[in-house]
């Protein structure tokens, strides 16, 4: 059905044309889950795994066992292996309970020299406030030998002021890792020199940063709000608030004002608490890797997720190629609301018609006759689902081999595929399929378990064996969850799809406003033709054709204020089923 267009803009149309008679006998990233630290509910990107843990952390206890996240181990297999630079990984972090339940750690006292005009002696001259949210955060409390502090950790951060020189009117602010010493300090972070002169270019909120971004809803809408005129340099801390400044510190002669003099802070040490919000509360252990269930994912409920898929929605904000919530099951009767959840995600993903979502059709010892059972009230080309369950090292626990979801490694799948060719190739066979760091599946397929789960279309991962003699874990399978046998049922087809119309919206987006001229029409043209010729040559079409002339653009249209463009495409089909006919010949016969 056409899109009604009311403000200027672009309507993307998909006519699938590509209905096949008979059924076959039949198969960039964005993580949205729990993490140690770092800011909630604000989708993040990070650049490297190093990127990731500075933002997110890596391990936890609960109870007396420690345990990472799904989220984590899918980021380190997604930025580890061979040629996998220059991309990113967008992620979101959720929390039990309401996001306003939790708060960052702000720094204990910060005193001043001397006593200050108008000011109390050893006022607390500023305020800074940890980026990350939690009590995690909190690392004040008394301090051991060597001042080492009883509540530091390799996440909580303590500050150091050092260099206070009234000369210049500039200090230094050093931040620490919260569990190292005086003898052996670890610093991440050095910031200076600083001023409290907001004249100054290096005034603290002006080096430092002072912004602040939150979770808004309004008319149904997710989106977040920034506060704060300063953009944050550091990845840790921003200053929440300066008590006391010094503003045109010199006098025109370049001599230090002497009421200023003493409002410099003190060359000291200190640390950050009274952050609130934690996934374990008291008492209470969160269940992890195969051991979920429905109302404990690692900690948290399904609809810790809700926010934060509705705040994704937003296309013009995030923009990415793949959704996982790696932990949420879509077994409508062993997970009912973990089930809820992915539904509304899959329409999120819909509706946005630029990216997939991969999702887990099963929880770990589901029956095949469960996992087939779950896959049949999902029918959508914008998703697929992997079984089964893998096992993978822990690359944060030596010797632990958890068991982790499919979509916890399918995004490496992903990426290694379009490293290897493009999207539009089939992620999957021996090629680009295999997942070279699971070790183990949870049941070793055979054909008669691979034909079943096709027919339901869910993508098997098989175990095949392999000259080296360690089995070869390989994807082998891509359909969509696409029920009705088109083009739009394989997951290439669907990938081709959203990266033309990625940038065929992108070129489109350069001519609003522009005058609706036959040049104009042209120099579209001009622009996406060799584009689709570049994919044909690289195999993913077969064939094309862009029309955009007077036959489609009529006074009508024009007189409507619109220019339409029709993309026809003929997907390259992938070689899913190779039929070997060997045939026995008598001796003497002839070869013709």
């Amino acid at each position: 059905m056409a899109e009604t267009i009311i403000s200027p803009g672009i309507s993307s149309i998909e006519n699938d044309q590509s209905f096949i008679s008979q059924t076959p006998i039949v198969s960039g990233a964005t993580i949205i889950g729990p993490t140690v630290i770092g800011r909630v509910g604000i989708p993040t990107i990070c650049t490297t795994y190093t990127d990731y843990l500075s933002k997110f952390g890596d391990t936890f206890t609960s109870g007396s066992t420690s345990y990472s996240y799904f989220t984590s181990i899918a980021a380190f297999n997604y930025f580890n292996f061979p040629g996998s630079g220059g991309t990113s990984l967008l992620v979101t972090r959720v929390v039990s309970g309401s996001t306003t339940d939790w708060t960052p750690a702000t720094s204990s006292f910060i005193s001043a020299s001397s006593h200050a005009s108008g000011a109390p002696y050893n006022s607390n001259l500023f305020v800074l406030e940890t980026l990350s949210q939690g009590i995690v955060m909190n690392s004040t409390g008394p301090a051991g030998s060597n001042n080492t502090l009883l509540s530091g950790s390799k996440y909580n951060l303590r500050w150091q002021i050092i260099n206070p020189n009234i000369n210049t009117g500039t200090f230094s602010l050093v931040i620490r890792q919260g569990n190292d010493s005086f003898t052996t300090p670890t610093i991440l972070q050095s910031l200076g020199p600083l001023s409290l002169d907001p004249y100054s270019p290096n005034y603290i909120e002006r080096v430092i940063g002072n912004q602040i971004e939150v979770v808004t809803q309004d008319a149904g809408e997710y989106y977040t709000q920034l506060s704060g005129s300063y953009p944050n340099q550091s990845i840790y801390v921003r200053v929440k608030a300066v008590n006391q400044t010094t503003p045109e510190y010199f006098t025109n002669l370049g001599i230090p004002k002497t009421q200023f003099t003493g409002s410099l802070p003190i060359a000291s040490s200190g640390s950050f608490g009274n952050a609130k919000g934690d996934n374990l509360p008291t008492g209470i252990n969160g269940n992890y890797y195969e051991n979920i269930t429905d109302t404990n994912i690692q900690g948290l409920i399904p609809n810790n997720y809700t926010e934060s898929i509705k705040l994704l929605s937003n296309k013009e904000a995030y923009i990415y190629n793949l959704l996982v919530t790696p932990g949420l099951i879509a077994d409508p009767i062993s997970f009912p609301l973990s089930n809820a959840v992915i539904n509304n995600a899959i329409n999120m993903i819909e509706n946005r018609a630029d990216s997939m979502m991969v999702i887990d059709i099963a929880t770990y010892g589901e029956t095949f006759t469960n996992v087939v059972n779950n896959a049949s009230d999902k029918n959508t080309s914008y998703a697929a689902a992997y079984y089964p369950w893998l096992k993978t090292p822990n690359p944060s626990i030596p010797n632990q081999l958890p068991w982790v979801p499919s979509s916890t490694l399918i995004p490496r799948v992903y990426k290694q595929n379009d490293l290897i060719s493009y999207p539009w190739f089939a992620p999957a066979g021996t090629s680009r399929g295999v997942i070279g760091v699971a070790t183990q599946t949870e049941k070793i397929l055979t054909l008669s378990n691979r034909n079943l789960l096709y027919q339901a279309n869910i993508n098997p991962i098989a175990t095949f064996p392999s000259p080296s003699g360690i089995p070869a874990i390989t994807v082998f399978g891509q359909k969509t969850l696409q029920k009705k046998a088109s083009s739009l049922d394989r997951v290439n087809v669907r990938r081709l799809l959203i990266t033309i119309k990625r940038y065929v919206n992108q070129i489109a987006n350069s001519f609003v406003f522009e005058q609706n001229t036959p040049a104009t029409r042209e120099s579209f043209l001009s622009l996406v033709n060799p584009y689709l010729g570049l994919i044909q040559q690289q195999e993913g079409l077969s064939n094309f054709q862009v029309i955009m002339d007077d036959t489609n653009n009529p006074p009508l249209v024009v007189d409507n204020n619109q220019m339409v463009c029709q993309i026809y495409l003929q997907p390259t089909k992938t070689a899913e089923f190779i039929v070997l006919d060997f045939n026995i010949l008598p001796v003497g016969a002839t070869f013709s």
